[in-house]
């Protein structure tokens, strides 16, 4: 949980910023505790998944939020995970940098496939000055123009920032964000 923050303030900047609308499809890949479903949520969003390998944070959030909220909850590995429709916006604060070899190309491919034309993907990763550690795990460390290469020809850089992020702890973690539109199939 050392990535977790009480309000997702760059999160809904860039959302603001790319023009989502309220009836857009949203996923939150690894967004388990996160609190971007409920900010959504305020802001009347109607159609959001948060997919998270954990259960039990997928319990937290949907008890937190209400069994009535317009959420579907998907506790599955994301990357064998399958996307039954095309979202608007992928969000990902996090789970990239922790993917090396392979697990780039399959995710790509999986960005690829859930995806909209014309959609948008707003991605956070640990800065390259970044902790290279994470949670006991290593951890891949990007600037901007790493991660949309990564992410394909198929994104165009939107905008970038900047956060230093404090965790629970009182560590600081330099994290580097893209806001990115797709302009391929």
């Amino acid at each position: 949980m050392s990535w977790y923050q009480t309000e997702p303030v760059v999160s809904l900047e860039l959302v603001d910023l790319l023009g989502v609308s309220a009836e857009a499809g949203v996923i939150d890949v690894g967004g388990g505790a996160s609190v971007l479903v409920d900010a959504l949520l305020h802001r009347g969003f109607a159609h959001l998944t948060v997919l998270d390998i954990s259960e039990a944070a997928l319990q937290a959030s949907r008890e937190r939020v209400g069994a009535d909220a317009p959420v579907e909850w998907i506790a599955h590995d994301l990357l064998t995970w399958e996307p039954t429709r095309r979202y608007h916006l992928w969000h990902d604060r996090a789970v990239f940098h922790f993917l090396s070899g392979d697990e780039v190309g399959v995710y790509r491919d999986l960005l690829h496939r859930a995806v909209a034309p014309r959609g948008y993907v707003v991605m956070a990763t640990f800065a390259p000055d970044g902790p290279e550690w994470c949670s006991g795990l290593p951890v891949t460390r990007y600037g901007a123009d790493q991660l949309i290469e990564a992410l394909g020809a198929e994104f165009m850089l939107v905008d970038q920032r900047r956060e230093v992020h404090t965790t629970p702890s009182g560590a600081t973690q330099p994290f580097t964000w893209i806001a990115a539109r797709r302009v391929g199939n």
